[in-house]
């Protein structure tokens, strides 16, 4: 199925149930819940260089000249530096963020339809996805900068069809990633209201994880990832099934 017939087929389907998806959401969560909680570890450890890499020109200025660390303002020779490397490691931690969530809904779709697969959290870790993850992550930092420039306002229109590109990244290996984007908003704009709402209940039931000693949220915040393979699958289907 090419791009159009798959926005035709999106815009034909029935309209997302927010209870079953909901439901149904909480039951495969059930069979996932540990390889969620093994996502959640991956793409902490898989963005810490990232974020240290920010600070590499403060460590190295540092080594060189102790001295600079009692001054109360940083020097703009060390400030340059890190405000370059700050957009690129935003970039490298949703491209690699963006690789494991398409990975986790694998995951989810092997069990959720009893595929005996093993669970390979790097699948997608392929020189095709990850310049098209690249690619996606560049667009949403965009979209993500327009929706700022709205008086934050578009953040909230913006955060519907944002949250659904994992699937559409996992599951539709043909379409490019502006495509990814077009069908992102294609279902998103036909069913804004409930994904919006789902994003926000199972948002919301996935941080009591922090009542259980705050760890518990390690656990319980993939749940909130959890709608979207059901969104996809509701509303688009899978090429086999189509």
């Amino acid at each position: 199925m090419n791009f159009k017939e798959l926005e035709n087929h999106i815009k034909n389907n029935d309209p997302l149930d927010f209870g079953t998806i909901f439901s149904n959401s909480i039951d495969l969560f059930k069979k996932v819940w540990l390889q969620g909680f093994v996502v959640v570890l991956l793409t902490f450890l898989t963005i810490v260089p990232f974020y240290i890499l920010i600070y590499i020109p403060l460590l190295i200025a540092g080594v060189s000249d102790p001295e600079m660390f009692k001054s109360e303002e940083m020097p703009p020779e060390i400030l340059l530096p890190m405000v370059i490397l700050m957009p690129l490691v935003f970039l490298g931690i949703m491209t690699v963020s963006l690789l494991l969530n398409a990975a986790f809904l694998r995951i989810c779709k092997n069990n959720d339809q009893n595929i005996s697969l093993s669970d390979s959290y790097f699948y997608y870790f392929k020189k095709e996805y990850i310049l098209k993850s690249l690619v996606l992550s560049l667009i949403m930092l965009g979209l993500m900068l327009l929706g700022m420039l709205a008086c934050g306002l578009g953040i909230f229109y913006l955060v519907v069809p944002i949250s659904l590109i994992p699937a559409f990244l996992a599951f539709e290996k043909e379409l490019s990633a502006m495509e990814i984007v077009k069908s992102s908003f294609t279902l998103g704009n036909k069913n804004w209201l409930v994904i919006f709402g789902l994003i926000i209940v199972m948002g919301l039931v996935a941080e009591m994880g922090i009542l259980l000693c705050f760890v518990g949220v390690f656990f319980t915040a993939m749940l909130a990832k959890i709608p979207v393979y059901f969104m996809y699958k509701d509303a688009v289907g899978f090429s086999s099934e189509r």
